[in-house]
C-alpha cells in the first residue's frame, strides 16, 4: 500500500488512484532558457524515480512535464543572443533531451510548449473573467486571488500574510492592481517581446497560468499527483490550484508533492541560477559517470535535500561500483550453475522476503534511501551464494532479475553485452556436449536458459537464441 506526503495537507496518505490501476502525473519542467543545473536535474531524476516505482508497482503511468517557452528570462536571453525566443527555447530543449537521456530518465508521455498553448491559454482566462475571478487592466489581466477562499493552504500561509508581504512590493504594476495581492494571467506585449493577439490586445501568458491549463487539457479536471521543485511551493502552484479550481470547480491535484533542494558548500546554500553556484548537467556528466550522478540524485528520499560536493559524488561512484560488480560476478557464475539444487526453494523464500521489504521501504512515500539500503542487502546476499561450490541457475537467475529491476527504479540499468555474452558462451558449451553426446548437459543448459527467459532454436544454420 502507497503512501504519499501531500503537501496540501501535511501529512502522509493512502494513494488511490482516480482511475484503478492508472496515474496521472503533472511535473513542472524547466524554463528553457540555459541549460538544466543539477538542481533541476534533481527534481527531474526524483520524479522519474517515483514515476518507475509506480510502474514496477503495476501502474500505467501518464507523466506529462512541461516545457516553459514564454519567458521574461527566455526573452531577455533572445535578446542578448540576437535570436528569437523560440530558437532559444528549442536550442535549450535540444539540450535538456540530452542531459537527462544521459541520465536514463524516461521521456514523457507528453511535454507540451507554452507556445503550442496560447489559444488554450486565452480561453482558459476568458472563462475567469466571465466567472469574475479575473479582470483586465489596459491590456493585463490579474487574477482575484481573494476571492479564492482556499489560497494559501497549499504553502500553510494566511491571507494576512501574504498581504503583509505584497503591500512591500512597489512599481507600476502594483499601482493598477485592484489588489497587492493579485497576480498576472495575461501581460501586455512591450516592444520587441514575443506576443500574441488576444482579446485584451497584444501580449503574453503569464508564468502561472500555463500549468493549469496544459495539465488540465491533457490530464483532465483532476490529476492524480502533481510534482515540482520545492521552490514552486509558492507562488506558482498556489498559483495554479487558485485558477484550476476557480475554473472547473473541482479539486485540481489529490496529491502534491514537492522535492527537496540539492545545496553546495560548508554552509548547505541552495543551488540556483540566480545565486551563481550551480553546476550544469551538460557539463557535469562530460566530466563524471552519468549513471553515478543519476545513482547520486535518486537515492536520497526525495523530500530531503542533497548535498552536492565531490566526496558525496564519489561515495555514489563508490556504491554504484559495487552494485555492478554483484551482477558481472552473478553472469559470470550462470555459466558454471547447475539447473536446481534442494534447497533452491529455500534461498527463493530469502529472495522473495527481500522483495517485500524493499517494497515496504518503498511503499512509505517512495523512500529512496531505504530502498537502495535493502538493494544493498540483496547484493551481500547475492555474493555470499555465490561463494558456495555450487549455485542454482534457478535462484541466480532470480536475484539477478530481482536485482537489475530494482537498481532500475533508480535509473540504473545495464545493457546485455554481458549477459549476451553468457549466453554465447553456454550455447559453445550445449553445442560441444551434443557433439560428445552428452544430452543431459545439453538438456540441462537449454533448461538453465529457458529459466533465464532464453528460447534456443536448434536450425541448419545453427542455434539461434530469442528473449522470451
Amino acid at each position: 500500500m502507497i503512501q504519499i506526503y501531500n503537501t496540501l495537507t501535511r501529512k502522509k496518505e493512502r494513494f488511490q488512484p482516480i482511475e484503478e490501476g492508472k496515474v496521472k502525473m503533472y511535473v513542472c519542467g524547466p524554463t528553457v532558457y540555459n541549460y538544466i543545473h543539477i538542481g533541476n536535474g534533481r527534481s527531474t531524476v526524483s520524479f522519474d524515480t517515483i514515476r518507475r516505482y509506480l510502474e514496477y508497482r503495476g501502474y500505467e503511468v501518464t507523466y506529462v512535464s512541461n516545457f516553459t517557452d514564454v519567458d521574461d528570462k527566455i526573452i531577455r536571453t533572445a535578446k542578448e543572443l540576437g535570436e528569437s525566443a523560440s530558437e532559444v527555447a528549442d536550442r535549450f530543449i535540444a539540450a535538456f533531451y540530452e542531459d537527462t537521456e544521459a541520465l536514463h530518465v524516461q521521456k514523457a508521455s507528453l511535454n507540451p510548449r507554452v507556445m503550442d498553448h496560447i489559444q488554450d491559454i486565452i480561453a482558459f482566462i476568458e472563462v475567469l473573467i466571465e466567472k469574475e475571478y479575473a479582470y483586465e487592466v489596459a491590456g493585463d489581466v490579474y487574477y482575484r486571488t481573494r476571492k479564492f477562499k482556499n489560497y494559501g493552504q497549499l504553502s500553510d500561509q494566511s491571507i494576512d500574510e501574504l498581504e503583509i508581504g505584497a503591500s512591500q512590493r512597489t512599481g507600476e504594476e502594483q499601482q493598477i492592481k485592484e489588489d497587492p495581492l493579485d497576480f498576472a494571467l495575461w501581460k501586455s506585449a512591450k516592444t520587441g517581446e514575443v506576443s500574441w493577439t488576444s482579446p485584451w490586445g497584444e501580449g503574453r501568458p503569464g508564468w502561472h497560468i500555463e500549468c493549469s491549463v496544459m495539465a488540465t487539457k491533457h490530464l483532465g479536471d483532476t490529476i492524480d499527483i502533481h510534482g515540482g521543485g520545492q521552490d514552486l511551493e509558492f507562488p506558482h502552484h498556489e498559483n495554479e490550484i487558485a485558477q484550476s479550481e476557480a475554473k472547473t470547480g473541482k479539486p485540481f491535484a489529490n496529491y502534491w508533492m514537492h522535492n527537496g533542494y540539492v545545496t553546495i558548500g560548508e554552509d548547505d546554500q541552495k543551488m540556483s541560477k540566480s545565486l551563481g553556484n550551480f553546476v550544469t548537467v551538460h557539463d557535469l556528466v562530460q566530466v563524471v559517470d552519468p549513471q553515478a550522478l543519476r545513482f547520486f540524485l535518486a537515492t536520497t528520499q526525495y523530500r530531503r535535500p542533497i548535498r552536492y560536493s565531490q566526496t558525496t559524488l564519489q561515495e555514489a561512484t563508490t556504491n554504484l561500483q559495487r552494485l555492478k560488480n554483484t551482477v558481472e560476478n552473478v553472469i559470470f557464475r550462470q555459466k558454471k550453475a547447475v539447473s536446481q539444487l534442494a534447497n533452491d526453494q529455500e534461498k527463493l523464500a530469502e529472495l522473495a522476503q527481500l522483495e517485500e521489504q524493499f517494497i515496504t521501504e518503498m511503499d512509505d512515500d517512495f523512500n529512496a534511501a531505504n530502498g537502495i539500503t535493502v538493494t544493498y542487502e540483496l547484493a551481500k546476499w547475492m555474493n555470499i551464494y555465490l561463494e558456495q561450490a555450487s549455485v542454482s541457475t534457478v535462484v541466480l537467475a532470480q536475484g539477478y532479475r530481482q536485482l537489475t529491476k530494482w537498481l532500475a527504479v533508480f535509473g540504473i540499468e545495464f545493457s546485455n553485452e554481458l549477459v549476451d555474452e553468457a549466453i554465447e558462451q553456454l550455447i559453445l558449451e550445449r553445442n560441444q556436449a551434443r557433439k560428445e553426446h552428452n544430452f543431459a548437459r545439453s538438456d540441462e543448459i537449454r533448461e538453465q536458459l529457458k529459466q533465464q527467459g532464453i528460447v534456443l532454436e536448434d536450425t541448419a544454420q545453427g542455434t539461434r537464441w530469442r528473449r522470451e
